[in-house]
């Protein structure tokens, strides 16, 4: 097998203008390309961070993700981001709104990580 890397992860959200503020205006995702399926009745938003692509599709129809914590479903658990600083970045997050979990040390890395949520409760960790 030749793998080379993750080509891109992608992503269910339900409201257009909500999930594209937060990964591009908030988060700071470039857009790739993003047009409307007629056929899938759905918003397919392609984006970009150093090298990586997330793919976001805005469905209003499907069904809610359970519960965070406790309640899991197979399937992407969280989107992990790395960061230079984690304090720096909980402070950017609270800054434009986004309320973020305690910082802690990762119990095998010992090194800094917290989470916080995008619209649709996807956990999203940022880790030094």
């Amino acid at each position: 097998m030749d793998l080379k890397h993750i080509h891109h992860v992608a992503i269910i959200g339900s409201d257009y203008e909500r999930s594209r503020h937060f990964y591009v205006d908030i988060l700071g995702f470039a857009v790739i390309r993003e047009h409307y399926r007629e056929e899938q009745q759905d918003w397919k938003i392609d984006l970009r961070l150093e090298g990586a692509e997330l793919e976001l599709f805005i469905k209003a129809d499907c069904p809610a993700r359970p519960g965070w914590p406790g309640k899991e479903a197979y399937g992407l658990r969280h989107l992990a981001l790395r960061v230079d600083s984690v304090e720096d970045t909980v402070r950017e997050l609270n800054d434009k709104g986004v309320a973020t979990e305690p910082i802690r040390r990762d119990t095998f890395t010992g090194e800094k990580m917290t989470f916080f949520h995008d619209p649709d409760g996807l956990p999203i960790e940022i880790h030094e």
